[in-house]
């Protein structure tokens, strides 16, 4: 049992990724191949990049030993503030971008101070901001459905890449990861520190550009990549850098890791915590333009129990409860993972409240292995 749990520790991910291919064999079977046709991979991916946005916010703020409950509400609220804006004010497309995010920004910065200088429970500020941001979107929206959007906007939500400008980003990934892993061994070597072998290094680019080559190709077969799953590409670069090379990365798992001592080292614990906050309005603002392009139309009931769907996805992809520990990768895994069962059981005609109920039991063993896994290394 040791051994197991030594294993699962060291392999997460692939853990995950196969519990994925295993969830995308049963669908498969349960649908007699539709399940993993182009065109339905293309939906799903659409579908996961909603709450895969949300999830690169969230795993921040809790690996902070933090929680935000609002972002499902801030996400329909931006959302209709765009549709707002995109369809009642006729704004250029690129002011509408600005203004809903420099408002997601604002509006996580606003959830940060009543948390870190104030001393609110984050889920408190949450729990209140779900209600608030609600609210204020149903008198936004005067309760109605804002529709329809301009073409610009719903290319973001429902476009794709050219075929050749697809392939392009393939081989590009597959250059990136080879400049990468070609510079964590030059590092390591310089650092004195023993250096992996060639060959394991080699495997693993050979499975990355394999799988990279399988995406392109297989969304190609269709109509390229979606627009959306291009920004959450962007966003898991971004997102990876940023927690793995940044002083303010690692500074966000020190809080989450022993605020007191932290703080005690001199680092602004505050001002981290403010600043995760509004990366994660920022994410929310993102998150409802892309969902709102992807409708077509600004929906007062959009966003309806996405923090549930983000943090779910942070615990599966091995996100800890309690703070300083979680990866981006491991979180976007979780959101495939959600939005595979979604995708799945929609397809199946499953009632709604069994849906809710495995989401739930999911969620709820996602937790329990984290909490099992932590007790054991004491």
């Amino acid at each position: 049992m040791t051994d197991f749990k030594q294993f699962f520790n060291q392999y997460k991910m692939l853990v995950l990724l196969a519990a994925t291919a295993l969830i995308w064999v049963f669908f498969a079977w349960q649908t007699d191949g539709g399940y993993i046709t182009p065109r339905n991979l293309s939906n799903l991916l659409r579908q996961m990049a909603v709450t895969g946005i949300l999830a690169c916010g969230m795993v921040l703020v809790i690996i902070a030993a933090e929680i935000d409950l609002s972002v499902g509400s801030m996400l329909g609220l931006l959302g209709g503030f765009a549709a707002v804006f995109d369809v009642s004010y006729h704004l250029p497309l690129p002011v509408t971008i600005a203004l809903v995010l420099l408002m997601g920004l604002l509006f996580g910065l606003f959830n940060g101070y009543l948390t870190a200088y104030l001393r609110i429970p984050s889920f408190i500020v949450g729990l209140g901001g779900m209600l608030a941001f609600r609210g204020i979107l149903l008198g936004v929206t005067g309760g109605l459905t804002i529709a329809p959007v301009s073409d610009g906007l719903v290319w973001i939500g429902q476009g794709y890449l050219s075929h050749t400008a697809s392939n392009v980003l393939g081989v590009a990934l597959i250059v990136l990861t080879v400049l990468l892993i070609w510079n964590q061994r030059r590092r390591t070597a310089a650092n004195g520190l023993a250096v992996a072998p060639l060959w394991r290094d080699g495997l693993r680019v050979l499975l990355i550009a394999i799988a990279a080559l399988a995406f392109v190709r297989t969304l190609n077969s269709y109509d390229g990549i979606p627009v959306p799953v291009l920004l959450l590409l962007a966003l898991l670069g971004i997102f990876t850098y940023m927690t793995n090379h940044t002083v303010f990365g690692r500074r966000v798992y020190a809080v989450g890791s022993n605020m007191e001592a932290t703080r005690l080292s001199g680092v602004n614990v505050q001002a981290v915590k403010l600043w995760i906050f509004g990366l994660m309005g920022l994410m929310c603002a993102l998150a409802g333009i892309v969902n709102t392009a992807r409708l077509a139309a600004g929906s007062p009931s959009a966003g309806t129990n996405g923090e549930l769907d983000a943090i779910a996805a942070c615990f599966i992809g091995g996100t800890s409860m309690r703070g300083g520990s979680g990866t981006v990768y491991g979180a976007l895994i979780g959101a495939l993972v959600m939005s595979s069962l979604d995708n799945g059981m929609s397809m199946l005609d499953v009632d709604t409240f069994w849906q809710m109920i495995v989401k739930g039991a999911i969620l709820v063993t996602a937790v329990w292995v984290d909490v099992s896994m932590r007790s054991n290394r004491r």
